[in-house]
């Protein structure tokens, strides 16, 4: 089960892991726990600490001689970057890049009057992809039709290309984490802007 949020040395949430994983981290010094008032805490702090620690609600870990508890969040102490992530070829994206500009006239218009459109047309072996597809208003794609650029006598206002910026965020919340009051003010913004895997 992944009970714990990671932050990066920047407190930016990065990932949630399960408890194994954190406690290796904290014992190697890769990483402080952190409590409900953001206080941190190496791995013999938290492991003194624990032991007043009556109820922990991502549990314990126990060895032979120690019930050590769990924390909520942990903190990397020497990671500041973000995973790298990919923006993902939607719709959604594709009209984001273009900010709902049919690119051959250069014109905004409303969502529902603009259509993809491959640049290299398919029949002439034009993938579809960030480097062929553009949004295309509907007189422009009828004046296209399915000829290249050229054959149509027609000019781009913006050439199809991959979106340099990134989503919000490019952590994943898996469908099934249980979210904890605890991570509340870290991942408020990326829950509700955050792809969802199914795994």
């Amino acid at each position: 089960m992944r009970d714990v949020l990671v932050l990066n040395r920047n407190y930016y949430p990065i990932h949630i892991i399960d408890k194994k994983k954190v406690m290796c981290l904290l014992y190697k010094e890769h990483a402080v726990a952190l409590d409900e008032n953001l206080n941190r805490y190496n791995f013999d702090e938290w492991t003194e600490l624990s032991q007043m620690i009556e109820d922990s609600p991502a549990g314990y870990m126990h060895s032979v001689s120690l019930k050590v508890a769990i924390p909520e969040i942990i903190i990397l102490t020497l990671y500041d970057k973000l995973p790298k992530g990919d923006v993902k070829f939607t719709r959604k994206n594709l009209y984001t890049h273009y900010g709902s500009k049919c690119c051959y006239c250069g014109q905004k218009f409303e969502t529902k009057y603009l259509n993809l459109d491959h640049v290299i047309p398919r029949s002439g072996g034009g993938k579809t992809s960030w480097n062929n597809i553009v949004l295309s208003c509907y007189p422009c794609n009828s004046k296209k039709g399915s000829r290249s650029l050229k054959e149509a006598r027609m000019r781009m206002h913006y050439k199809p290309s991959k979106p340099t910026w990134k989503p919000v965020h490019t952590m994943h919340i898996n469908i099934g984490v249980k979210l904890r009051q605890s991570w509340k003010k870290f991942i408020d913004n990326i829950y509700w802007n955050s792809e969802l895997e199914k795994n």
